[in-house]
């Protein structure tokens, strides 16, 4: 018995898997350069246009409030209205809808040849997900937690990341991986970790992370619609926040960031849940009279240098903040992008407000570890102005 006979119903599943792979496209580099490291990546994925097979026809107008995990929900059932390739498989997903109800009701609608629960096995998830890929289809799986997602990493690493340049690009992979990541929902060990540097750190892997429900829609919808291989990281103790949804338009590209607030005294760059953070830290530093601009990077990995360098070289300063650890962490990444590109504009160094050196503390211990509005302005205090 082969793994997708064990993961879903066998007659469905070999149906779907027996049409072969579809012949690659010819397609143009993205818009944005490169930057000096995590903007090597391939092309980014297809935004959808209304319309499109990727996109509602009628919906462009209409706004409506989701929360995040709304929004993702919403995603996932459009695509699987839209396209028969698409499935979605992993720990709980099916009957339960996820631990966290982002994929509540999918199975009922779908059906168990389209939605169902896969064994706790991550490895076994994603292999089965890169040979479904491999043979046309468009799987979207999720890892339960952040830390899960870890004996996995061989299959991403060596295979998914790897599969288009290793067939000279005759071999396309169009899947997706769903992570919850970080913390602030009193997880313990394993249920809480922020690993994105790991995956941003891969060649041939897209990977994005939303801050507003909108922003979870479309970057779900632009991943499915991905050609190549796109991890979702969803920050988990934002699922509930909600926030106005307009399916046909996403306003801003894929693999673009986006000025979330504007300012003239210094850059803060954020992403996922330390976006709400940064603007929380704009809003008490303006009673201050400090004017800082929040910028939601959105799109890690390709990484959008253009809107980042923009930013800073208006205000001449620049913070980045994370949950994950702070040596070897993402931001260390993007400060010395910033410092490489706009050394000449900057007044002084780029600051990094990140989590501690040390494994996720214990619930009770969280709110000492996780980053903070005044932990940001006490930062930026440190600096001459």
């Amino acid at each position: 018995m082969t793994a997708t006979e064990h993961l879903a119903d066998p007659a469905a599943a070999h149906e779907d898997v027996r049409r072969g792979p579809t012949a690659p496209q010819r397609r143009t580099a993205p818009t944005t350069s490169p930057g000096p490291g995590p903007g090597r990546q391939p092309d980014a994925p297809r935004q959808p246009e209304p319309g499109s097979a990727a996109a509602p026809a009628d919906t462009a107008g209409t706004a409506e409030t989701l929360s995040i995990a709304g929004a993702l929900n919403a995603a996932l059932r459009d695509s699987l209205e839209e396209d028969a390739d698409v499935v979605v498989f992993g720990e709980d997903v099916g009957p339960l809808g996820g631990v966290f109800r982002v994929t509540d009701g999918l199975a009922a609608e779908f059906g168990r040849e389209r939605v169902w629960n896969s064994p706790l096995a991550e490895a076994g998830i994603l292999g089965t997900a890169i040979g479904m890929a491999m043979a046309g289809m468009r799987p979207v799986v999720e890892m339960q937690f952040d830390a899960f997602s870890y004996p996995a990493l061989e299959q991403a690493f060596s295979h998914a990341a790897k599969m288009r340049n290793r067939t000279r690009g005759r071999v396309e992979l169009p899947l997706v991986v769903r992570i919850p990541y970080g913390g602030g929902i009193g997880g313990v060990e394993h249920h809480s970790d922020s690993s994105e540097a790991y995956w941003a750190h891969t060649p041939g892997l897209t990977v994005v992370t939303p801050s507003t429900a909108h922003d979870a829609y479309h970057l779900l919808r632009g991943a499915i619609a991905s050609q190549d291989p796109v991890v979702v990281f969803e920050p988990k103790r934002r699922y509930w926040q909600k926030g106005e949804v307009r399916r046909g338009d996403a306003g801003v590209g894929f693999d673009q960031a986006r000025v979330v607030r504007e300012g003239r005294d210094a850059t803060l760059l954020a992403y996922g849940a330390a976006v709400e953070v940064a603007l929380e830290a704009a809003r008490l530093g303006a009673e201050e009279e400090l004017d800082l601009e929040v910028v939601d990077l959105r799109t890690l990995s390709p990484f959008d240098d253009e809107t980042v360098s923009r930013s800073v070289r208006k205000t001449s300063r620049a913070a980045i903040i994370h949950e994950a650890a702070r040596f070897g962490g993402y931001g260390a990444e993007v400060a010395a992008g910033v410092g490489e590109r706009d050394f000449f504009w900057l007044d002084a160094p780029v600051l990094r407000v990140t989590g501690f050196d040390v494994p996720y503390p214990a619930p009770k211990l969280e709110e000492y570890f996780l980053p903070t509005a005044e932990r940001v302005l006490a930062a930026l205090d440190t600096w001459e102005w």
